[in-house]
């Protein structure tokens, strides 16, 4: 029988744990799936002095720097927001703005401080387009699933159709919780298809809506599996690091209705070797 790790060692592969647990819930805002999901966490690891170290990657050295700095600084957020965290570094490795990206992490000094007069654009803006776009996709994976259901149920019938209407899946749980981060109501009686501002569209537009919702997820799931592969081919191994969506599932509960057939086992944070 192997012996215990000392109690120091020990200590830090919990907190190295409790990183990557952390991790799980900052999402990659362009793709609305979770970082560690995507491959995108590189290593995780605890010194002897208690600092926590991240490193980060992406798929090519050119994704967008605003993208880029919003999942980094959500990171170290999280991290820094741990139990007993007594100092967080989070690096992005291989971008072509890396230098400037973890210089301004590392001064807190926020977008606009890093990146000064390039920040062309309001980082809560942006946050708040993708916020969007992933309740959109979420309101056609859950309405997409209803209509599967239930045969009988037209496209221009899914007007007037409430949460309440909707099957306990994951894709319903997601779209409250997409509805929830918009502040739109989740009260039973709310409508699914809504806008921005939650306010029902007229009967007559349901099925372009629905469309341009299909549209929308489509995009996004599309973008997801092309990153995937782009990681893959980048980081030789890095397969490893990537979780499956079995049939189309993700742990933030987003189901593609339109998926792959069959079951992947979703992988562990403790899979993910620390550095």
């Amino acid at each position: 029988m192997p012996a215990d790790p000392p109690p120091e060692q020990a200590a830090r592969a919990a907190r190295e744990r409790a990183a990557l647990a952390a991790l799980d819930d900052v999402l990659d805002p362009e793709l609305d799936e979770p970082i560690t999901d995507l491959g995108f966490v590189r290593s995780v690891a605890v010194a002897t002095d208690g600092v926590l170290t991240v490193h980060l990657r992406l798929p090519t050295s050119f994704c967008a720097p605003n993208f880029a700095y919003l999942m980094a600084s959500d990171a170290k957020d999280a991290l820094a927001a741990l139990p007993g965290a007594r100092g967080v570094v989070v690096l992005l490795d291989d971008h072509h703005d890396s230098e400037l990206i973890n210089r301004g992490l590392a001064a807190d000094a926020g977008y606009r401080g890093t990146f000064g007069e390039e920040a062309d654009e309001d980082l809560d803006a942006l946050r708040l387009t993708f916020r969007r776009k992933a309740h959109a996709a979420a309101m056609e994976r859950a309405l997409t699933a209803l209509l599967r259901a239930r045969p009988d149920l037209t496209e221009a019938g899914l007007h007037g159709v409430t949460l309440a209407d909707l099957p306990e899946t994951p894709a319903t749980r997601a779209l409250r919780r997409r509805r929830e981060s918009l502040g739109l109501s989740v009260a039973p009686a709310a409508e699914v298809l809504v806008d921005d501002q939650g306010h029902p569209y007229p009967g007559q537009e349901i099925p372009l809506r629905l469309r341009f919702a299909r549209s929308v997820r489509i995009s996004i799931d599309g973008n997801a599996h092309f990153c995937r592969g782009l990681l893959r081919t980048r980081y030789p191994g890095s397969a490893a690091d990537q979780s499956p969506r079995p049939h189309g599932t993700d742990r933030t509960g987003s189901t593609d209705p339109t998926g792959p057939t069959g079951s992947s086992k979703l992988r562990t944070t403790a899979e993910v070797k620390p550095a």
